[in-house]
């Protein structure tokens, strides 16, 4: 590492970049080589080198501070004390897209261990940039924002808000529909970060007209799009009547039944907990359930699954659907 250092300021830029490279493929391999780049004090020159190289340079840059970043909240802190952030987030207006993806991950990967670090990001003025960003027709930024952002939203409330507040959702909403597999399960998780934290920003995602759409998602040939897309689906459940009403509405309750039925394993956890809140809010609610013919898949989880977890699980949502009436508790009886 000594001798790589002093190569990222060489006069050839090839070596400057074969150099930097080389440190971040050091750094991604463990915590103690991304230790050892910390305190050789080698970020600093590398921030230094953001700010005025050419757009290979500045890959490579970001690489090596994403490899430090992503091992642990203490050398993403090193990270963000060293003044990278200013340079990644510059870096997102770079025009091109490869030196954008490139910041957004480094991004990503400091947000995603802590909300202090998360905030530190956002601070930083990278929000609006990554839902610019968001909007590119390069499919992987698309993705690598979305995942940022999600890492973002992730933490806190008012985390989540930032990213609400720079009009984020409307544009997330609109790729549930994209063919892409990828984006979908990032857009999904995204948007089931931000819902998870309170009423109104599970309010702020279901009015981007995220259903009936995202219920397309539950049948989609990607498992992980499939478990993202219920995922998100109880975040909103779980928050008020009104909001489980619209997802009833919607036919939610029935796409939910059919995800539990077709799904296995861990899979099924988010789809048997969606049926339990909406359930639990009303009588009405918890009838729309068996009507919808949730029972059966409940109890074959509760059977036929070999984790205590979604036994458990299976067993708190057929007692929310059973609690409210003698009627409904026939029904499961039967």
């Amino acid at each position: 590492m000594a001798l790589l250092r002093p190569l990222l300021l060489d006069n050839v830029p090839s070596i400057q970049q074969s150099a930097a490279l080389a440190l971040g493929r050091l750094a991604n391999y463990s915590d103690e080589l991304a230790e050892a780049v910390v305190s050789n004090e080698i970020l600093p020159q590398l921030v230094y080198s953001l700010s005025e190289q050419n757009r290979f340079y500045k890959k490579a840059a970001a690489y090596v501070l994403r490899s430090v970043a992503k091992h642990s909240p203490h050398l993403a802190k090193a990270v963000v004390n060293s003044g990278a952030l200013d340079a990644l987030v510059n870096c997102l207006e770079e025009f091109d897209p490869s030196v954008k993806e490139a910041a957004a991950l480094a991004l990503s990967c400091i947000a995603k261990h802590n909300h202090e670090l998360a905030q530190s990001v956002v601070d930083a003025g990278a929000v609006g940039l990554l839902v610019l960003c968001v909007q590119e027709p390069e499919l992987t930024l698309k993705r690598i924002s979305a995942t940022a952002l999600s890492e973002i939203a992730k933490h806190t409330e008012e985390l989540a808000q930032a990213v609400v507040d720079q009009g984020a959702v409307p544009y997330l909403a609109a790729l549930i529909s994209h063919p892409d597999a990828q984006l979908k399960r990032y857009v999904c998780q995204c948007l089931s970060q931000i819902a998870k934290h309170t009423v109104d920003l599970a309010e702020v995602v279901v009015e981007a007209e995220i259903f009936p759409r995202i219920l397309n998602c539950l049948k989609d040939i990607d498992v992980q799009v499939r478990k993202n897309a219920a995922t998100c689906i109880r975040e909103i459940a779980k928050q008020t009547t009104e909001l489980a009403k619209l997802i009833v509405h919607s036919g939610g309750a029935a796409a939910t039944v059919d995800y539990i039925t077709e799904s296995k394993g861990n899979a099924r956890l988010p789809g048997i907990m969606t049926l339990g809140y909406i359930s639990a809010f009303d009588d009405s609610l918890a009838m729309a359930v068996i009507v919808s013919k949730g029972i059966a898949p409940l109890k074959d989880a509760l059977m036929n699954e070999p984790e205590d977890h979604l036994k458990a699980a299976a067993a708190w949502s057929l007692g929310q659907i059973g609690r409210h009436s003698p009627e409904h508790a026939k029904y499961l009886a039967e």
